[in-house]
């Protein structure tokens, strides 16, 4: 498959695979600044968890109920980043936890209860700067 990117400020075009040096100097395609840096869809409820759609997300690991861990394949530049966690089940939410460089963590809550519960899918999403 083919890429084509057009440069809009001159007009240049350049066909095949290309890859870009982000911000931070991992070979990315397409990253630029101010916007997703991670994203996943995780079938959390299966085992073991496994990765549905995904960018910068090497692994996951399986924390137990309700737990996942997404795993960078380009690390950040530092843990204070914004990490977004979304339950797909109903009547549940996410708490993020554990953020590291190479990392983010997410914990599903059940509404009713507040306890620790599998959900169907779990969608993750990091912005920050990569390292």
């Amino acid at each position: 498959m083919s890429t084509i990117l057009v440069d809009n400020l001159t007009g240049k075009t350049s066909a095949g695979s290309i890859t870009v040096t982000s911000e931070g100097g991992a070979a990315t395609q397409s990253l630029q600044q101010g916007l997703a840096k991670q994203w996943a869809r995780v079938a959390q409820n299966s085992t073991p968890q496994s990765i549905e759609d995904s960018l910068n997300v090497s692994s996951v690991n399986d924390g137990g109920a309700g737990q996942t861990r997404f795993n960078f394949t380009n690390v950040m530049n530092s843990a204070l980043y914004s990490n977004l966690g979304i339950a797909g089940s109903s009547n549940r939410f996410c708490i993020s936890t554990g953020s590291t460089t190479d990392g983010a963590k997410i914990i599903v809550y059940s509404v009713s209860g507040q306890s620790i519960n599998d959900s169907t899918h779990v969608f993750n999403n990091v912005n920050g700067d990569l390292a």
